[in-house]
């Protein structure tokens, strides 16, 4: 028993020595019954894996084909987005090498299963769907069908949904009046379906380059200096009746800039951006 003892007492003396003979310093370990330095552990360097970067977004532009929802998908390519486009005409007739980079599908919103498919691993949709025409039909374009599409994402399960309306532009909503109620229904419809992932914008007068068959219109050209002296008199917009009328004008590019935004920035806040707030989240780049 006695040398039973002697050994546990011997072995735990031993430990007490060991630990206490050197100490880990700086990656060193430095031994305190001498001045000898032993050289750093070596430790193999691990194996780098080629891990896949995360799969991008991927965005439904309807109406993609159209002045504003072709800059949409030219902006989201730009933006490293994988994009798919659903409208009545399907591919664009713009010949550029980005619209090659597309998905282009074609469909009808009024037809709900022109949207069984296209929504499938959609994460975001930008609908720049609007029209001119009799009452019906402008209501139809810019209100039901926009509806259908609202309805079928949120079913699928998107997470953020953009729609491209209209400044309020008094008098002028009163002449088409199926325009605007139609968008004014849209809208409603959005911010029930997508109350913390839907954004209204509502822009005036857009302008830029638009291609009508193989002419290109410079619609820049009367645009963008109204933009310039408009959106520094927006007390202006005030006044009755005509107010509205003096709402600056937005270039495609920004309207297309901040529509791609919203959809794929988590912290956008969702509800109605109008004009002002389109030329300021465009400015901050």
């Amino acid at each position: 028993m006695r040398s039973i003892v002697s050994r546990l007492i011997y072995s735990k003396s031993s430990i007490s020595r060991l630990y206490t003979s050197g100490l880990l310093r700086n990656g060193r370990l430095l031994s305190t019954d001498s001045n000898h330095v032993d050289e750093p552990f070596k430790v193999e360097e691990a194996e780098t894996l080629n891990v896949p970067p995360p799969p991008s977004d991927k965005l439904l532009v309807l109406g993609g084909s159209g002045f504003v929802g072709s800059h949409v998908c030219k902006e989201a390519l730009e933006q490293g987005l994988s994009v798919s486009s659903l409208s009545r005409s399907g591919r664009s007739s713009i010949r550029e090498s980005w619209a090659d980079k597309v998905a282009w599908h074609q469909g009808n919103l009024l037809v709900p299963d022109s949207l069984k498919d296209v929504m499938n691993g959609v994460t975001a949709v930008i609908s720049c769907v609007g029209g001119f025409g009799s009452y019906s039909h402008m209501y139809k374009i810019n209100g039901t069908a926009n509806i259908n599409a609202i309805r079928a994402a949120s079913e699928q399960g998107v997470k953020r949904f953009v729609y491209i309306s209209a400044a309020d532009f008094g008098l002028v909503n009163y002449l088409l009046q199926g325009y605007y109620e139609g968008k004014k229904a849209a809208e409603a419809e959005l911010l029930s379906k997508f109350t913390y992932g839907g954004v209204v914008l509502r822009p005036g007068f857009i302008h830029g380059t638009r291609r009508v068959g193989s002419m290109k219109i410079p619609l820049g050209v009367i645009g963008s200096p109204l933009e310039m002296v408009l959106q520094r008199a927006k007390p202006l917009n005030q006044i009755p009746l005509v107010g509205p009328l003096l709402t600056p004008p937005v270039n495609v590019t920004t309207v297309a800039k901040v529509a791609v935004r919203a959809a794929t920035d988590p912290v956008f806040p969702p509800g109605i951006v109008d004009v002002y707030g389109i030329l300021r989240y465009g400015h901050k780049g």
